[in-house]
């Protein structure tokens, strides 16, 4: 194998495939990246069993020919080198020489033939979504999946996809998050849930928010194709909570309140809150006021905000992060927080339609 390419793109996609590469693995093929040619292409693969992210660049192609190179290794390499163009040579040995201006290296590679094969999707029924969409729905639920959970299945993003519409869920037994939005497509209905680690994947992948990405959907894989790059990612298996029940509550209080001043006074209140003294705020939701406070074993602090309340007066404790999570990625002025009861949870909700949803679990008051 013999190429010659550009030294800055090829660092750059590189990069980007690294992070679907395993770190640690018993099986040192997949610790590197694969490295394919064809007549005047570059194709790069990472894979660790879970994710594969493939991508390739134009390229002037001496020899075809294919190899895996340590993955840390060579993106180490190749941001380092002088040269606006680099050549690498392998040759049957897995010999892999790495030459960029005075710069040379040389390294071993692995036989191509090591290297597993990466699952494949055919799906009749592709759902383009416009990147910045999909970009914003990501984050505004990825937040609220489980790190880890008894029930797998919740340490992934749930899409839920009908007729003209996507909806993304996530859950992790003290908040809920949901997010709508209106897209084209009239084929069949399509639940599955993402893994975490796939779903910031694709928000990294997303550099031009007017890309198109789109969704084909297997039995237990997807693939998501953004611009030049494809990601394949494995989907849970398993029973979702039946999160349409727990949103369902008997309001006895509605709150209009300003989204900024609401986190810039959890924040304030926060600060000596730490991992050490670590104590819930209080909340009290009164006829025209939110009065927030904590204490901990370093000292208390108070806050009030104006809001407007409907309803009766309720105090509630809440984890401080928690809360800031949900409101951080509130994108509008104002928002809607209905209440139940001290021991029921909160939801949060824009003032007008139903882009967004966050469920937070109160925490009880010493």
């Amino acid at each position: 194998m013999k190429f010659i390419c550009d030294t800055q793109k090829f660092a750059e996609i590189c990069s980007n495939v690294q992070r679907a590469v395993s770190s640690k693995s018993t099986i040192p093929a997949i610790e590197g990246i694969l490295l394919t040619t064809t007549e005047n292409t570059i194709t790069v693969t990472g894979y660790d069993l879970e994710v594969g992210v493939i991508t390739s660049i134009g390229a002037r192609v001496e020899e075809q020919g294919s190899i895996i190179l340590n993955a840390k290794v060579l993106c180490d390499i190749l941001r380092s080198l002088p040269a606006q163009t680099v050549r690498v040579e392998a040759d049957e040995r897995m010999s892999t020489t790495i030459k960029s201006g005075d710069a040379e290296f040389s390294l071993i590679g692995i036989s191509a033939q090591e290297y597993p094969e990466l699952p494949s999707v055919n799906s009749s029924f592709p759902i383009v979504v416009k990147g910045e969409i999909l970009k914003d729905m990501i984050r505004k639920t990825i937040f609220a999946a489980a790190e880890n959970d008894t029930k797998v299945v919740h340490t992934g993003v749930r899409f839920e996809i009908g007729e003209n519409s996507i909806r993304l869920v996530a859950v992790d037994g003290f908040r809920l998050a949901i997010r709508n939005e209106a897209i084209d497509y009239q084929g069949e209905e399509q639940i599955f849930v993402v893994p975490k680690k796939a779903l910031n994947e694709v928000i990294k992948l997303i550099t031009d928010d007017e890309v198109s990405v789109s969704l084909n959907i297997g039995k237990r894989h997807i693939v998501f194709e953004i611009g030049n790059y494809i990601l394949v990612s494995r989907l849970l298996d398993g029973e979702f909570l039946n999160y349409k029940s727990a949103i369902a509550i008997n309001e006895t209080a509605v709150v209009e309140v300003n989204t900024r001043m609401l986190i810039s006074s959890i924040e304030r209140t926060s600060l000596i809150i730490t991992d050490r003294a670590k104590s819930p705020i209080k909340c009290i939701f009164d006829s025209d006021f939110i009065k927030i406070s904590s204490t901990t074993s370093l000292g208390s602090a108070n806050d009030k905000i104006p809001a407007k309340i409907q309803g009766n007066k309720i105090e509630i404790g809440f984890n401080n992060r928690f809360l800031l999570d949900a409101l951080k990625v509130c994108d509008t002025d104002e928002v809607i927080i209905k209440l139940g009861s001290p021991v029921l949870p909160i939801i949060i909700v824009p003032k007008q339609g139903d882009n967004f949803l966050f469920l937070v679990l109160p925490v009880k008051l010493k």
